[in-house]
């Protein structure tokens, strides 16, 4: 077991906690940085501490004596890049040497997916604050997709016929892991981390109907269908923004590209769509 840990934020979490399972696995100290105690992994060498992105100072006590720190991204809200702003300022002040950031494939100030704009302010924010750091530009979830199924077995948004490279929260992990137990090797790195192959919405309902026997079909809808279509649904306009840009961001062939990063990193090819739908 490392005695210098590794801090890990997100743990609770699908990501973070896949993160900090792996690198316990590997004899790695850890400290989980956590909101609620009672909800932290219990691994060995791992030791959970309360910090919320929002408190600078708590954040800043549970990071002393860290080198290495994995930032996941927080929680969607109005307010995501100053909570992260806080969490990178006290990461700096801390000592923080070199910090490991989940971003989004895309990150621009100007990209199409509304919330790739606040990975881009975060991204620019540690560049100017941290010694070194890693950003992992992960692609659409592909755990995430039968999500964007209906009630009645339809995918609808403004995609077209666009692609995406949607990406295996295990290789996400498994990359991360890699990095943060090696930082030096990747340090000012900048990795855009996809699954296999870039498919259509309408190959992605065809994937889904195949592994799951239920049947599924892609609608493509219009720009103003899809804002009247999410409605109904009592959610803020900046939320409903960024449901409908993941569409449109498709459409925009902004989550086409497919990478190698995760077989380069991780020694193994990206798993397709297929088998995590068949995994999970």
């Amino acid at each position: 077991m490392t005695t210098t840990p590794i801090a890990v934020t997100g743990s609770t979490g699908r990501l973070g906690g896949r993160v900090a399972a792996r690198l316990a696995a590997a004899g790695v100290a850890q400290r989980l940085l956590v909101r609620d105690p009672a909800r932290a992994p219990r691994l060995p060498g791992a030791s959970a501490v309360v910090a919320s992105y929002a408190d600078g100072e708590a954040v800043r006590r549970a990071l002393d004596g860290v080198a290495t720190a994995l930032m996941v991204s927080a929680a969607e809200a109005p307010d995501r890049v100053d909570a992260h702003r806080t969490f990178v300022d006290a990461a700096a002040a801390a000592g923080v040497r070199h910090l490991v950031y989940v971003s989004f494939t895309g990150a621009a100030p100007d990209a199409t997916f509304t919330l790739a704009r606040d990975h881009w302010a975060t991204e620019q924010h540690i560049r100017h604050r941290l010694p070194a750091a890693t950003f992992l530009r992960d692609a659409l979830c592909s755990d995430f997709l039968p999500a964007m199924v209906g009630a009645d077995g339809v995918i609808r948004g403004p995609a077209g016929d666009g692609r995406a490279a949607a990406v295996a929260q295990d290789d996400v992990a498994d990359v991360a892991a890699a990095v943060l137990r090696a930082p030096a090797g990747h340090a000012g790195a900048t990795y855009d981390l996809t699954g296999p192959e870039a498919l259509t919405l309408t190959e992605v309902a065809a994937t889904l109907t195949a592994v799951t026997g239920r049947r599924v079909t892609y609608h493509p809808e219009t720009v103003e269908e899809a804002y009247a279509s999410r409605a109904g649904h009592g959610a803020p306009a900046w939320q409903v923004d960024a449901w409908v840009s993941t569409y449109t961001a498709i459409a925009a062939g902004e989550m086409a590209a497919v990478s190698t990063a995760v077989a380069d990193l991780t020694g193994h090819p990206a798993t397709p769509l297929s088998e995590v739908l068949r995994v999970g």
